[in-house]
């Protein structure tokens, strides 16, 4: 009889999500934390252009909330709610900026929301919403000891905050959006600068941000991760990284300087860079150049000289807030470690490239704890007897999140680019260079040949590492093979032990049908490219492991 290592209704997932509904778009952000590491991991996201914003900016009339944006609304919100529903969430919190909080129709566009999707929305503050996005930023930037000013630049509102040691020390929001500036304008960018200058003067913060004197400024919205990506990319033309030093060429910041020169090449060349523009920025090229304007006033006015960029901000923060209410002693700075993996790993993978990988991480999660808790609770390899531990997943999920990066430069090869990336940089924060070598080979081999413990490349590693190291790689590479096959829609996992050995099974989202069916997928995995990997995962383990998928009723 097989024994479940999945946790119960008792034991909590430790999965949390939250829903944005932004001026602009609305966000689905689903996260694992694991209060024993303080790992925060973001595994899946979804973004919808509900435009809100487009009914709620009007500078004539009050603004209102158009029946056509409550219809889409409440349809972006019920597909949310399908991933939620299929795991076992731990809790879930629903936000709405600007757009709703400004809408003199509000009370009612909540009550069809609640009535209709069963869904309780609590309308952020401006200052509600600026301390969570200081409490985001925290989970993705080192700079909990330093007096940092935080700016999100969003379609409704500005956010600004200052912050030390996880606590606002000042915070304001200003109704300066690209999306209400953009409508505003258009592109009368004279009046458009004049304008935002105005509110900025006349609101104070210019004196507050001066008397209280912050060290560093970090920008953690799309827009500004947009300007960034900009400069990353040279707009399309340039690379992130030199495939032959395989030195980075930028690294979450950008100066005043390169603000100005992206700027010029933003309202430059005329429908020629129109249509550049659109193909480069897709949905926000129309908003872009009303955000570059807005930055640039909020740099100069503010004596900014240089800007960090955070991967995360709002749906972070109050993902952070609900976990205070379930670990009263969470501290956001206590692992510097895991952070910079993230970092490193949004660096160079889009958002599809990022989702494969935190979904491969979840997999070799589910593989890991179920060997560590079976009852074979140590190996034998080459006479040394290995425990795995928690060190142990904290670098296999490290690689899953690392194993993709090298794809930055092309599928040839990609892995061994990879390693060159995680090796040839000050990336990984608080990581020994053993650790790092352990990650960066774990990346390196997670495709191709699999490899042998007189492997040249693992020479300069001690032969317990070596050995760890070999049980690390076979869950990996089985975890990104079930990933590159199963159906998109495939999440929740089960890992299981009986007599006859392993089983992972696999189990569909409910009302939501595969491209192909899971019998037909699961096929295919097992005689094309899975079964060897088993056999390779069954002399290591001593244990067979069956990969299994099943269709939810």
């Amino acid at each position: 009889m097989a024994t479940s290592l999945r946790p119960t209704a008792t034991q909590p997932s430790n999965l949390f999500a939250a829903i944005d509904m932004g001026t602009s778009s609305f966000k689905l952000l689903i996260v694992q934390f694991n209060s024993s590491t303080g790992k925060f991991t973001p595994i899946d996201r979804y973004k919808e252009p509900v435009a809100l914003g487009r009914d709620t900016s009007s500078t004539s009339t009050p603004p209102t909330i158009s029946p056509s944006s409550r219809r889409r609304a409440l349809e972006t919100l019920s597909r949310f709610q399908k991933p939620i529903k299929s795991r076992n969430i731990m809790q879930t919190r629903c936000v709405a900026t600007s757009a709703v909080r400004e809408a003199t129709n509000r009370d009612d566009f909540l009550q069809e929301v609640s009535e209709k999707l069963n869904l309780q929305v609590n309308v952020l503050s401006g200052i509600e919403e600026a301390k969570l996005i200081y409490l985001g930023v925290l989970q993705f930037l080192p700079i909990f000891a330093r007096r940092v000013l935080v700016v999100d630049i969003g379609g409704g509102s500005t956010e600004f905050v200052i912050g030390l040691r996880g606590k606002a020390i000042y915070a304001i929001s200003l109704k300066l959006g690209h999306v209400t500036l953009t409508q505003q304008f258009h592109e009368d960018l004279v009046g458009m600068r004049h304008y935002i200058r105005s509110q900025i003067e006349e609101s104070g913060l210019i004196e507050n941000v001066r008397n209280l004197e912050f060290e560093i400024a970090v920008g953690s919205s799309g827009t500004v991760r947009a300007i960034e990506k900009v400069l990353c990319l040279n707009y399309g033309v340039g690379e992130v990284m030199n495939p032959v030093s395989g030195e980075v060429s930028r690294d979450w910041r950008f100066s005043r300087k390169e603000l100005m020169d992206v700027f010029e090449r933003l309202c430059g060349g005329g429908e020629e860079e129109r249509v550049r523009r659109n193909q480069f920025f897709g949905r926000r090229s129309e908003f872009i150049v009303a955000g570059a304007v807005l930055l640039e006033e909020i740099f100069e006015l503010l004596g900014i000289n240089e800007m960090q960029v955070s991967g995360y901000g709002l749906g972070e923060g109050v993902v952070v807030e609900m976990i205070y209410g379930f670990c009263d002693d969470y501290d956001v700075n206590a692992n510097l470690r895991w952070p910079s993996v993230v970092r490193l790993s949004t660096r160079f993978n889009g958002k599809n490239r990022m989702k494969f990988a935190s979904r491969t991480a979840a997999i070799s999660k589910e593989i890991f704890e179920g060997v560590r808790k079976s009852n074979e609770v140590a190996v034998d390899l080459n006479a040394i007897r290995i425990c795995l531990n928690e060190k142990d997943l904290e670098y296999l999920e490290a690689a899953c999140l690392l194993h993709n990066i090298g794809l930055c430069l092309g599928k040839k090869g990609y892995h061994k680019q990879s390693y060159n990336i995680i090796m040839k940089g000050d990336h990984l924060d608080g990581y020994t260079a053993e650790e790092i070598k352990l990650i960066a080979l774990l990346a390196r081999h997670h495709r191709k040949k699999f490899p042998r413990l007189d492997d040249t490349s693992l020479q300069e590693i001690s032969q317990e590492v070596k050995l760890r190291f070999i049980m690390l790689c076979s869950i990996l590479r089985i975890s990104i093979i079930i990933q590159q096959y199963q159906s998109p829609e495939m999440y929740n996992i089960e890992f299981s032990q009986s007599c006859e050995g392993f089983k992972l099974v696999l189990k569909e989202i409910k009302d939501q049908p595969p491209v192909s069916s899971s019998e037909e997928c699961m096929a295919e995995i097992t005689s094309k490219v899975l079964s060897e990997e088993l056999k390779r995962f069954e002399e290591v383990f001593h244990q067979k492991l069956a990969v299994v998928a099943h269709k939810s009723l």
